[in-house]
């Protein structure tokens, strides 16, 4: 079903369009964008607070400046949807997020008006900042370039690394700070407490006002007047708010808070800042979930709700006569408050993620040995190094792509120390509809390459629940290894879950099926696959053996001897890269030891893969359960290379 849009939306192709409209029609524009986006979003689903938290700033934004000549980049995209519909993506809006459709991120290949693609967080004002620059290097100083960030991924370290170089330049750079107090989940730390006291100031804006009355005349007055407005605004900013203005000090020009849904008002001040040479903040207050009343209530639920019904706003959730497999972010949740009630030791970790990773079961059971450090991978990671020094048993979960942005704190503050942290990386290989800047492909590669570091995977939450338990020993937590356990996004295979704890001999596998002929090598869920594929091939008379190796370093030599020894057909499974991953690692073990077997590995390609439902992007790739059965048919009935 196709969402109709409303009359006035219809006729807003481009944004060249939109600025055809009168400012009186602007409202109605926005009213019927927003219900543009709750009817698709109900109906196909994605991401949603946040989107309907900056209609109005999306519109406004479009309306004064010339994209995609200005350039608008937005920080992460979960709030681009406005900004996709507004700029000839309207009728293919419905397929985002599906697999071959829309993305449902910025993305620089898929439009004009996408100047930056986006799916981690905080990387707005940098990429916005580097255009300036290369804009004037360029001898074109009229060309405008917008940074819109929210307060969430203001906490990240590259947001203020961009914020500390735009302010010794003269470029023509606008950040946009949409302020909802928001996330994913609520934001913590002393940065929001500081916005706070911004915003809360009656007397300051108070005298802001006049101040901003006096800056509309700058033309007029002239350059004397203009640095005279300047330091008078600063100084008032200065004796009227506890701390000496942020921004101000990194040299970039405060302007706000402003109302973010008077559309009026926008237009008005983001017209009279595009005259406004050099670097310059806008500060705009908004509500997450604008527009819609649950959302607004419940922001974190609301996020990516899923499908829902608009009208009582109940979401839709599949309802089954059996009991069914729990995700594994829960298993991990549920089995670190276990562990934690055991070791007092035990303490967890999330950047930004809790309700994501499921940190939140422990932040709600033991909320003083949870921590929350907003969106920042690499002081999480360090931050656990510092805890792990004085004996705690640190869990620090972060999602598999984003742990990619901690890699030097792994590398430097980790393992050379010899500091046995925890690495729990939720969303391990492919993330599905979020795409290719959220898939988990490389850490198998990244990791295993690390000295002091164990990188194992479970195949379902008993295993999970072991591993976390063999980490959290005594043993491993006195080797002075860190420890990487990963599992994917979504449910496993096992509604009863919860088994005793039982200590893992680190390195070791199992068989999980003998066979003749072809051996199967799986590491983590997906050799569930590979069960899958062993019943196919079993109607065909074809008994393939099935190892489930579970720790990619160390390695379980032992059980590779015993493999090459009877099977001269390997087929390795992983959900990620085929390049150094698991698959890599047993034809280095093969070329050290001097077998001779055809290897197929399967994973992954050296490709970006796009987004879609996890078991359409496995089968693109050929390791759903079909494709690892064609690929022992390979093995067998085809003459093929030695190493594929």
């Amino acid at each position: 079903m196709l969402i109709t849009p409303g009359p006035l939306l219809a006729t807003v192709n481009t944004p060249d369009d939109l600025r055809k409209l009168s400012k009186t029609q602007l409202p109605q524009l926005a009213d019927e964008l927003r219900q543009f986006i709750i009817d698709d979003v109900s109906v196909y689903g994605g991401h949603f607070g946040a989107s309907l938290g900056v209609v109005e700033l999306t519109v406004a934004l479009h309306y004064v400046f010339n994209t995609p000549d200005d350039q608008l980049i937005w920080d992460v995209g979960h709030q681009a949807y406005g900004h996709k519909i507004l700029t000839g993506r309207r009728d293919r809006f419905h397929t985002q997020r599906f697999y071959k459709g829309l993305s449902g991120f910025p993305k620089r290949k898929e439009s004009a008006y996408d100047a930056f693609g986006v799916g981690h967080s905080s990387t707005s004002i940098s990429a916005a900042l580097g255009m300036a620059v290369a804009s004037q290097l360029q001898g074109n100083t009229e060309r405008s370039h917008i940074a819109v960030i929210g307060d969430g991924a203001l906490t990240a370290g590259e947001a203020f690394e961009g914020m500390n170089h735009a302010g010794a330049t003269d470029s023509n750079l606008l950040i946009v700070l949409n302020d909802n107090c928001m996330s994913i989940d609520p934001n913590v730390g002393a940065l929001r407490e500081y916005l706070t006291d911004i915003t809360t100031s009656q007397t300051y804006n108070k005298v802001k006002d006049e101040i901003w009355n006096l800056l509309g005349k700058m033309d007029k007055l002239g350059k004397t007047a203009q640095e005279l407005v300047s330091q008078v605004q600063s100084g008032i900013k200065s004796s009227l708010l506890e701390q000496s203005n942020l921004f101000e000090s990194l040299h970039l020009r405060y302007f706000g808070p402003i109302d973010g849904h008077d559309i009026d008002h926008l237009v008005s001040v983001l017209d009279d800042l595009k005259h406004i040479p050099g670097p310059k903040l806008l500060h705009v207050l908004t509500v997450k979930g604008k527009g819609y009343a649950p959302a607004e209530k419940d922001q974190t639920k609301w996020h990516a709700p899923g499908l829902f019904d608009k009208v009582t706003g109940v979401i839709q959730k599949k309802v089954y006569d059996t009991p069914q497999p729990p995700k594994y972010q829960d298993v991990f949740g549920h089995t670190l408050v276990e562990l934690a009630q055991q070791n007092p030791r035990v303490v967890g970790v999330t950047p930004a993620m809790p309700s994501g990773s499921s940190m939140n079961i422990m932040m709600k059971a033991m909320p003083d040995r949870a921590f929350d450090v907003g969106i920042a991978e690499q002081h999480a990671v360090t931050f656990s190094a510092g805890m792990a020094t004085q004996g705690e048993v640190v869990f620090c979960n972060i999602y598999s792509t984003f742990m990619q942005r901690a890699y030097d704190q792994v590398i430097h503050d980790v393992c050379i120390q010899e500091l046995p942290v925890v690495f729990c990386l939720d969303r391990a290989g492919f993330a599905g509809a979020d795409g290719p800047t959220h898939h988990g492909a490389y850490d198998l590669a990244y990791m295993r390459c690390i000295p002091n570091m164990i990188v194992a995977a479970p195949m379902n939450e008993q295993e999970l629940r072991n591993m976390m338990f063999t980490a959290a020993s005594d043993e491993v937590q006195q080797g002075k290894q860190a420890f990487t356990i990963r599992y994917p996004r979504g449910e496993g295979v096992m509604p009863d879950w919860r088994t005793p704890f039982e200590k893992q001999e680190v390195g070791k596998g199992q068989m999980i099926q003998d066979g003749d002929d072809v051996a199967i090598l799986t590491i983590g869920h997906i050799g569930n696959y590979a069960i899958q594929a062993t019943q196919l091939l079993a109607k065909e008379g074809v008994r393939p053996a099935h190892f489930d190796m579970r720790y990619v370093k160390p390695l379980d030599e032992e059980l590779l001897h015993q493999i090459f020894n009877r099977f001269d057909r390997i087929v390795t499974v992983e959900d990620g890269c085929v390049m150094g991953g698991f698959g890599s690692a047993v034809l280095e073990f093969m070329a050290e030891h001097g077998y001779m077997a055809r290897v197929k590995r399967l994973g992954i390609p050296d490709a970006v893969i796009e987004h879609g439902e996890q078991i359409e992007l496995h089968r693109e790739c050929g390791f759903d359960p079909a494709g690892i059965a064609e690929a022992v048919r390979e093995l067998l009935f085809t003459g093929r290379p030695v190493v594929v």
